[in-house]
């Protein structure tokens, strides 16, 4: 407990602050279970359906937490942040709740729905470069032209400790719970959840879940492969980051038990899984830790399975392709 000590008081990262301070301002999502889901994986399966939450998206509650917790000098200067783009809506939310001006720096790829969507909140879109990384270039040299204040995505105390209340309300609903699954992009959310679960339930494994195609925290993790990836393409958008967080990273390291990855074929049958079996639509990152839940089963020790959808803003045009992508998975399940 003295590391962990340390790490909360060397990141300020009060998750315990963050869930009071959250009561009024996010959904408490359910945490459900599906049937076939557990016959399939001989498992106890309960999915975190933050897709349901304000904004379609987990990253809300972090938003939401720093934006709440800026002084009046720091709103008067306006906020900048970059975002593949569920970032962006929770932003942008949180800003025009307060009355405080943004703009936000996406990735070119970025998913219409999601453009729409932010900018239906009053944020102020600039499309910048083909990837987070390229984005989030853009938004600091904004921020130092403007002086205005920056609300990082994942490398923020504050931020981490909105994400990490997920983790105090899975254990509220489901008290049993041996191993929690949770999608990496930046590590905000893993690295959140992380230190709340390892601060008040010790006991309970967090395994990291990434797109094989955006590793570079399993890459660091594992100790192989590149620690900064030269290009990301994934469908699953929300969590393709080329590098991890210096802040989160620290923390994921120390206090993460293992990270699995998932491919493109995986995740597309993750989310026509929850369209088909549970109606209800999960984008690609969303879909990253059932995704892993459908495939390395066998690898994850426990009975009660926690798994984190953690957003719904998926782009509808993009359906097709995802067919293909599991009747593929599908066709290579059969050849192994």
């Amino acid at each position: 407990m003295n590391d962990l000590g340390n790490y909360q008081e060397k990141y300020g990262v009060d998750v315990v602050s963050a869930m009071e301070n959250l009561l009024q301002a996010v959904h408490r999502t359910p945490l459900q279970q599906s049937k076939t889901l557990n016959d399939r994986t001989n498992k106890d399966v309960f999915l975190k359906m933050e897709n349901l939450q304000r904004t379609g998206s987990f990253k809300l509650r972090g938003a939401y937490n720093k934006v709440s917790r800026l002084t009046d000098l720091e709103a008067a200067r306006g906020i900048v942040a970059a975002s593949a783009g569920n970032h962006a809506q929770g932003v942008a939310l949180a800003a025009n709740e307060r009355g405080i001006k943004s703009k936000i720096f996406m990735p070119a790829q970025t998913p219409i729905s999601k453009i729409e969507a932010t900018r239906s909140y009053g944020a102020e879109i600039v499309l910048e470069g083909d990837s987070y990384n390229e984005a989030f270039a853009g938004a600091q040299c904004e921020q130092k032209e403007r002086g205005a204040t920056f609300v990082h995505a994942f490398d923020d105390p504050d931020v981490m400790a909105g994400q990490g209340t997920v983790a105090l309300e899975m254990m509220q609903q489901c008290p049993d719970l041996d191993v929690i699954l949770v999608p990496v992009g930046g590590g905000g959310l893993l690295a959140g959840m992380a230190l709340a679960m390892k601060s008040y339930f010790p006991h309970v494994k967090i395994i990291g879940v990434q797109a094989a195609e955006a590793s570079a925290t399993w890459n660091r993790y594992k100790g192989a492969g590149p620690k900064v990836l030269q290009s990301v393409k994934s469908i699953a958008d929300g969590i393709s980051v080329k590098e991890p967080g210096k802040l989160t990273y620290p923390i994921i390291d120390h206090l993460v038990d293992d990270m699995l990855t998932v491919s493109e074929e995986e995740i597309a049958t993750a989310i026509l899984f929850m369209l088909e079996r549970h109606k209800t639509l999960v984008e690609g990152a969303g879909a990253a830790s059932l995704a892993a839940v459908l495939f390395k089963s066998g690898r994850i020790n426990g009975e009660k399975i926690g798994s984190v959808i953690s957003g719904g803003n998926a782009d509808i045009d993009k359906l097709p392709s995802y067919k293909l992508l599991a009747q593929r998975a599908k066709t290579i399940r059969k050849i192994s």
